[in-house]
């Protein structure tokens, strides 16, 4: 009998995960093989110090990456369940097994192209296995771990910290050179990620404090096709803020696509509207347009 309902919903969210894991393996690989070791350039995190101790002391990279990941993968055992863990170290295994069996082409000597099409070709495999639920790279772990107990430190201070660390290591071992395309290939590959977790659509929410909060909302719902949440406040002005008015305050989440739109309405119904708008890393469920490859 064909399967339906929820379980079949679960095995397509199977698939997908496993879909996103192995394009991330593949794509990951390519990034290594095919730009990075003929230049002797390195990666961040974790796969940057595995290539750092394969090109120190002639180890083959795929017994590197097993290795090194190891401590990490414990702690996510640990931090995130036995679930994410399994599925982290079948990844990596899964990338070091790719680099022994998969023969990959050796794509160019330019190391330019080699610096930033290896930095997108690795920051679009971690990416994609991001999107399985898995990881290429356990020092994500450990940068989450420290930011719980060290607040004042976010995530990407932490990993910026570990990875200056890693490339003054590379300055040494693999020369100036070599460590300054790979700081390029970082580069390269972390804005990949970020374009593949986050995409083009990143959102922004926007608080809004107008006279014609009732004009604005009906535009943002009616036009936009985005909820609004509207909340009570206070306008304080003057020397001592002892103006004080009731104001209705707007706020909506929209993506960077949508927000010209969204200041166009605000300014057309009240020009001296007070508009404050920051980014979003993520938000689910309400009336949110849903991103690619979500």
């Amino acid at each position: 009998m064909p399967v339906s309902g929820p379980a079949a919903k679960r095995f397509f969210n199977i698939l997908k995960n496993v879909a996103f894991i192995v394009a991330g393996i593949l794509s990951a690989g390519m990034g290594l093989k095919g730009f990075l070791l003929s230049s002797h350039f390195i990666d961040g995190g974790a796969t940057g110090i595995s290539m750092l101790l394969s090109a120190a002391l002639h180890l083959p990279l795929s017994w590197g990456l097993l290795l090194i990941n190891i401590p990490f993968l414990v702690l996510g055992y640990r931090q995130m369940g036995l679930r994410f863990a399994l599925k982290s170290a079948a990844a990596i295994a899964g990338l070091a097994l790719c680099l022994v069996v998969v023969p990959y082409p050796d794509v160019t000597p330019d190391r330019l192209i080699t610096a930033v099409f290896g930095g997108v070709f690795i920051g679009a495999g971690i990416g994609l296995a991001m999107r399985g639920g898995a990881v290429l790279d356990g020092t994500e772990i450990l940068a989450l771990l420290i930011n719980r107990n060290t607040p004042l430190l976010k995530v990407s201070d932490i990993i910026l910290i570990l990875n200056i660390f890693i490339f003054g290591v590379a300055a040494f071992v693999l020369g100036v050179t070599e460590a300054l395309y790979s700081i390029l290939t970082y580069v390269s590959a972390s804005k990949t990620l970020d374009f593949l977790l986050n995409g083009i659509e990143q959102y922004t929410g926007v608080t809004i404090i107008s006279e014609q909060s009732e004009a604005i909302r009906e535009a943002i719902t009616t036009h936009l096709g985005r909820g609004v949440t509207i909340y009570k406040g206070q306008s304080g002005y003057g020397k001592r803020g002892e103006h004080r008015e009731e104001r209705n305050i707007i706020f909506t989440v929209v993506t960077r696509l949508e927000l010209p739109k969204l200041r166009e309405e605000i300014k057309r119904l009240d020009p001296h509207a007070f508009v404050v708008q920051h980014s979003v890393d993520d938000a689910v469920g309400g009336m949110l347009k849903r991103r690619p490859l979500h």
